[in-house]
Order: C-alpha cells, then sequence, then structure tokens
C-alpha cells in the first residue's frame, strides 16, 4: 500500500515537472523594446502602489488631528 502511494507521487511529481519544462521550452528573451515597456508598466504599478499606500497613511494620521483639533 505504501509502495503505491510513493509511486503515484514520483509519478504526479514526473507530470508536474514536465508541464513545466514544456512551458520553458515555449519561453524566449525579450526583445529590448519589450522590456523596456515592462519595466515601465511595473515602475509605474510599484509607484501607483507607494502612491496609495501613502495617501491611506496620511488620511490616517493627520486627519485625526485636524478632526479632534
Amino acid at each position: 500500500m505504501a509502495e503505491q502511494t510513493v509511486t503515484s507521487i514520483s509519478i504526479k511529481i514526473r507530470r508536474k515537472l514536465n508541464e513545466y519544462l514544456r512551458i520553458l521550452k515555449l519561453t524566449r528573451k525579450p526583445t529590448k523594446e519589450e522590456f523596456s515597456v515592462i519595466a515601465k508598466v511595473a515602475g509605474l504599478g510599484i509607484l501607483l502602489i507607494g502612491l496609495m499606500g501613502f495617501v491611506i497613511y496620511m488620511i490616517l494620521t493627520e486627519l485625526p488631528k485636524y478632526m479632534i483639533g
């Protein structure tokens, strides 16, 4: 019984690894233009999330000071 479980697990692992390898074979190195666009979009996303965090921080820390006094 335990031997069947080990065999079953090893088969599942092999299948998963084959799926990953198939996907890796389809990938290619991006061109400079593609990389530049991806970097700009990622940078813009990071800036937007940082700005949202800053605005939330300001609302939660500074706004109560003005409401009380």
